[in-house]
């Protein structure tokens, strides 16, 4: 068995050769992201910049913790403030008391949100207690103002390089188990000589596996190899691109589990690949040695046909079913890059079926036209070796492009449609708020108490009022109505605490007079100090209903009056709460009917607006979708050239057998280049179809969601994709067509 088993990999090198080659890349990819994932888990640490001389750095509380209870049980359940708190007067009393206390950067009204300290790390603690955190070492860091960038740019490349992963792996296993499957069916005729010559069906089976486990072993070798020289080039690409850190880097032998991984995935791709191929080569019969017949025949075996209906059935399935239940769900990237996946799949497997149908239904002029189109029909197998590659590049184009397109265009399109001003400024700097200072909370009333409920107990707040020592900034008030960004808390169910992002109004008559919201109840002109206006992601959403909020410091509970219900659109349309709702906000755009200058500013008309903070895709963006298209795109450059390579070598005896009949040589290659056209076009129309099915499941979901369906095809992209896989396709079946015609 062994001998034959390199008897066939020596003959056959070139039959072999797509896919060792795809499963390298595919294992050199997983490795490079397997090193790219260690690296950003495993982040250097970097020297402290602000308090680079303190040994101590005492900052302000950065979380909400809130104290809830469950029968007789107690737990903490904590958020993210969007600022940490102000070191309060009273401990900075203390700390400048017993030890050297300094200061850096620029200190708020309100007061500095850390200081250093020149102490002992243990008594800096035991003084400080539970009034604010005390960081040593590295964790000093944290204070730093590039710290909080950092860290959204390694989550950011976390998901990049996790999704660059998934698309490698699920491309490589199609790439791989086409590639065997239809060597395979290349290969019948020799099973049947091996079973004439007395081979059992297992012991094909065996052989075939054997051949696959040869395969897998160099290729996830060569491949581990390709991935510790591309992982540094992948990090200076991705700092050169700005979606990583300027200091980023990969080490490629800081760690040895990214390897493992990538060689035995690819070990188990070959022969996850090459299981079914071998189910089908064990059913060969003796008799399929005298067979001379082009035609083929049983192309969809039961098992392929049962997992692609159930695949395309569970795409479909999940896709109404998200859109129906959880619209918001479609506009993630999470979702809209990995549901079209089991689209994709399922109508890939089925594409035998689908194939011989779209081709006879295509009418070809003259006895040219008439041979590529009953050639293709007659030759499912390579027809759809060819077309199903196209189908998972176009497909992921269409998807991936088109859903980031059409979700940024709607978020765009609800931003334009909600104000009704003619100009919209932004300052370039902070803008003292327009509104007096935040005052007391409402006093207690029926209507919204704002003291703590005894079922919802809070911890002591740390962060003190506006004092005379940090008065607030004086009020400017700008003509127009002025906003800005903050949060805030709210308990959901027993345990959840949740963190909405809001938008603080300091004017709401005048912010009411531009505002333009989707409003499914109530009146957002009723806005005021003790009031808020939510949408319909909140669970206590009941217009004259009170909601408990904790504000963006921590601060709280104070109850506020649901006064108006918004849609949910893109996930932008509230809550709204006034400015004494809003501890720390800052003005950061101001809607009016004429221009008003800030110094710094920038004024722009509100369609430009809206175009300039609502752009198409980020640089980010584009080069994570750009690098995930491009290993698609890689993968299927490589099965198109592997397959018809294979084919067009066996189709020798067909071609002579066309230049007997009189065809030029000319005529001949214009067939083989017309079959591999039509091949690609049919794969284009497939995957055009699956992007239509997503693209409009996702129209659907912007539509529900009360958001404007500004549905968005990139059609330069796909054009470029098929363009790209046609010409492969073409050089790929002209060439060897080309030299067995000679």
């Amino acid at each position: 068995m062994l001998t034959v088993v390199l008897a066939g990999l020596r003959a056959r090198w070139a039959s072999f050769l797509g896919g060792f080659t795809a499963l390298a890349l595919g294992v050199g990819l997983v490795a490079v992201m397997g090193l790219g994932l260690s690296a950003t888990v495993r982040a250097p640490e970097r020297a402290p910049e602000r308090f680079a001389s303190s040994p101590v750095v005492v900052q302000g509380q950065d979380r909400i913790a809130l104290v809830v209870r469950r029968g007789p049980e107690t737990r903490v359940v904590t958020a993210p403030l969007d600022r940490p708190q102000p070191v309060d007067d009273e401990l900075l009393r203390d700390l400048r008391a017993r030890w050297t206390v300094t200061t850096s950067g620029p200190v708020p009204s309100a007061g500095p949100d850390a200081v250093g300290v020149d102490a002992p790390a243990a008594e800096v603690r035991a003084l400080v207690g539970d009034r604010a955190r005390v960081l040593t070492g590295a964790e000093r860091r944290a204070v730093d103002p590039e710290a909080a960038r950092d860290a959204r740019a390694l989550v950011t490349l976390n998901a990049l390089l996790g999704t660059a992963g998934g698309v490698t792996a699920f491309v490589s296993v199609f790439v791989v188990a086409s590639t065997f499957a239809f060597a395979v069916a290349l290969r019948r005729r020799e099973y049947g000589l091996l079973r004439m010559a007395g081979a059992t069906p297992g012991q094909v089976r065996r052989m075939l596996l054997a051949e696959a486990t040869g395969v897998g072993l160099a290729a996830s070798a060569t491949g581990c190899l390709l991935g510790s020289w591309g992982a540094p080039r992948l990090a200076r690409a991705l700092v050169d691109g700005g979606v990583a850190p300027s200091w980023f880097t990969i080490d490629p032998g800081a760690a040895a589990w990214p390897y493992h991984v990538a060689f035995w995935t690819g070990v188990t791709v070959a022969l996850a690949g090459a299981l079914a191929a071998s189910r089908r080569a064990g059913r060969v019969g003796p008799t399929a040695a005298l067979r001379e017949a082009d035609v083929d025949t049983d192309v969809l075996p039961r098992g392929r046909a049962l997992l692609g209906a159930g695949l395309l059935l569970a795409g479909v399935g999940l896709t109404v079913w998200t859109g129906v239940t959880e619209p918001a769900e479609l506009l993630k990237r999470k979702t809209y890059t990995t549901q079209p996946m089991l689209l994709i799949s399922g109508v890939a497997l089925l594409s035998p079926l689908l194939v011989r149908p779209v081709a006879r239904a295509v009418r070809l002029r003259g006895a040219t036209g008439m041979l590529v189109r009953e050639n293709s029909a007659a030759a499912v197998r390579r027809t759809a070796a060819v077309a199903a590659p196209v189908l998972v590049t176009v497909a992921l184009a269409g998807t991936l492009l088109g859903s980031a397109a059409t979700v940024t265009a709607a978020k765009a399109a609800e931003a334009r449609q909600q104000t009704t001003a003619a100009y919209v400024t932004t300052p370039g700097q902070e803008v003292p708020r327009s509104a007096p200072s935040p005052s007391p909370s409402p006093s207690p009333s029926p209507s919204h108490p704002s003291s703590p409920s005894p079922s919802h107990p809070s911890p002591p707040s740390h962060s003190s009022p506006p004092s005379p020592s940090h008065p607030s900034p004086p009020s400017a008030r700008p003509s127009g109505a002025a906003t800005g960004a903050t949060s805030v808390f709210v308990r959901e169910g027993a345990e959840a605490l949740v963190k909405y992002g809001a938008r603080a109004v300091a004017d709401p008559a005048a912010w009411a007079s531009y505002a333009r919201l989707p409003v499914v109840a109530g009146d957002p002109r009723k806005l005021d100090d003790g009031s808020i206006v939510v949408n319909e992601e909140f669970e206590r959403r009941t217009v004259g209903e009170t909601v408990e909020v904790w504000r963006a410091d921590g601060r709280g509970p104070v109850r506020l009056r649901v006064v108006a219900v918004l849609a949910k659109g893109t996930g932008d349309n509230g809550p709204y709460v006034t400015w004494a709702n809003a501890p720390g906000a800052r003005v950061d755009r101001i809607d009016s009917d004429r221009p008003v200058p800030l110094p710094g500013g920038t004024v722009r008309t509100a369609d430009a607006w809206a175009a300039a903070t609502h752009p198409s895709t980020t640089p980010q963006t584009r080069l994570g979708l750009l690098l995930v298209l491009g290993i698609a795109l890689l993968y299927t450059v490589i099965a198109l050239a592997n397959t018809l390579l294979m084919a067009t070598s066996v189709r020798g005896p067909e071609l002579t057998a066309l230049r007997l009949a009189g065809a030029t040589r000319a005529q001949v290659l214009r067939v083989v280049a017309g079959e591999s056209v039509l091949a690609t076009a049919i794969g284009t129309v497939l995957g055009l179809a699956v992007t239509a099915l997503f693209l409009g499941a996702l129209g659907a979901g912007l539509a529900a969601l009360s958001a404007p369906a500004a549905l968005t095809v990139p059609w330069g992209p796909l054009a470029a994709a098929a363009g790209l896989c046609a010409a492969v396709a073409t050089t790929a079946t002209v060439l060897p067509a080309w030299r067995l015609t000679r």
